[in-house]
């Protein structure tokens, strides 16, 4: 029986071919612990340091501003709590927004538990927070402003240079959450203004399990882990190397190709919504229509349900409903919610988000079987 077609590349990725073959040695001979003085351990050393430098590159730092980490849930804890932290005898305010994923609400949520103030921003009908919403939360003591580059359900990239401009101009530091855009738009930390920014390994064609956190010189880090001084200092655990290797050469992908692969999503997410939109009836597209992942298509089926509309999907379409990190919750998304999405579309929304891997005939096949789908749970008339 054919596999479905896998239309959920915002939850994970598969590996990239270029990858599988990068990792190769270290599952055989490339062994070593990095931190060890004899010849297996400076071979391993040098590949941990080359994959700093590929993702120095492609993020337009110097690589003693990458740490590595265990994926971006790791980094957007240690940058959040390690600047708080840092700075708390400075300011113990804190900026997010409502649409944030879970892994920094839920860190901020957590400071606030230890005594930081947080102010959660509201978001507009797309999932885009204002820069005037921002410079009026932004006082003396704010320490950390952290914001998504892009939603991750619905797609809308913040305007994230505003909002750095502004929180520099207020003397506070900004966090970006990039899981989301590295390997679909450009992601460079100067041109976004960024003091920290998070990546996710298997957002991109990595494996899962490791991902970094780019530190701008000079911004104070309380340390997240505790242990021997891995990381020049900064993050304790041996590192993972199979998963360094593999995200160094995810990057260097990114780096060389960026320009063909969001061309390629763009026209396939295009297709997609022009298969689907004139077969199903009552239905709405959530984001921003023009500020949006280019491989990112969140669309709300009036009346129906999302588990409902999955269900019917099985055989022939992976997608996801809202946030593929809450895949069996069967509440409205948080993200849907903030937006002001009525109960009657939101209920009823599925994410679908195209990949590197992706096929025109594979779009074609799914948009047929999305139409069938939502006619069948209709009904007739």
């Amino acid at each position: 029986m054919p596999k479905p077609v896998y239309l959920d590349y915002n939850a994970t990725t598969p590996l990239a071919p270029e990858v599988v073959a990068a990792i190769q040695p270290c599952l055989g001979p490339l062994f070593g612990n990095p931190s060890s003085p004899h010849a297996y351990g400076i071979a391993a050393r040098r590949a941990v340091e080359a994959a700093r430098a590929l993702v120095a590159a492609m993020l337009g730092c110097a690589p003693d501003e990458v740490i590595f980490t265990s994926g971006g849930t790791e980094a957007n804890n240690t940058a959040i709590k390690g600047v708080a932290r840092a700075l708390a005898g400075r300011g113990r305010h804190i900026i997010t927004a409502a649409a944030e994923h879970p892994a920094t609400l839920e860190t901020c949520a957590a400071l606030a538990a230890e005594g930081w103030e947080v102010t959660v921003l509201p978001v507009d009908s797309t999932a885009r927070v204002d820069p005037r919403d921002v410079a009026a939360a932004l006082r003396p003591d704010t320490a950390l402003v952290t914001i998504m580059h892009a939603n991750n359900e619905v797609g809308t990239i913040q305007p994230i240079a505003e909002i750095a401009a502004l929180a520099h101009a207020a003397g506070a530091l900004l966090h970006i959450d990039a899981a989301q855009t590295v390997g679909k738009v450009p992601v460079h930390v100067d041109a976004l203004g960024a003091d920290l920014l998070s990546v996710a390994g298997h957002k991109l064609y990595a494996p899962k399990g490791v991902g970094a956190l780019y530190v701008r010189r000079g911004v104070p880090l309380a340390k997240f882990m505790h242990g021997a001084g891995h990381e020049g200092g900064r993050r304790a655990s041996t590192e993972n190397l199979l998963g360094i290797v593999a995200l160094g050469e995810a990057c260097r992908l990114v780096t060389e190709h960026l320009p063909d692969y969001a061309a390629h999503l763009g026209a396939l997410r295009d297709r997609l919504w022009a298969g689907i939109a004139p077969g199903a009836g009552d239905l709405r597209r959530h984001g921003h229509p023009q500020a949006c992942l280019p491989n990112t298509l969140s669309v709300g089926f009036h009346g129906l349900d999302a588990t409902d509309l999955l269900a019917e999907l099985y055989d022939d379409v992976a997608a996801s409903a809202g946030s593929a990190c809450h895949a069996n919750e069967v509440t409205i998304s948080p993200v849907l919610a903030a937006m002001g999405v009525p109960e009657e579309y939101a209920r009823g929304t599925l994410r679908f988000s195209v990949g590197r891997m992706t096929t025109a005939a594979e779009v074609d096949a799914a948009a047929a079987a999305i139409v069938r789908a939502v006619r069948t749970l209709r009904g007739p008339g």
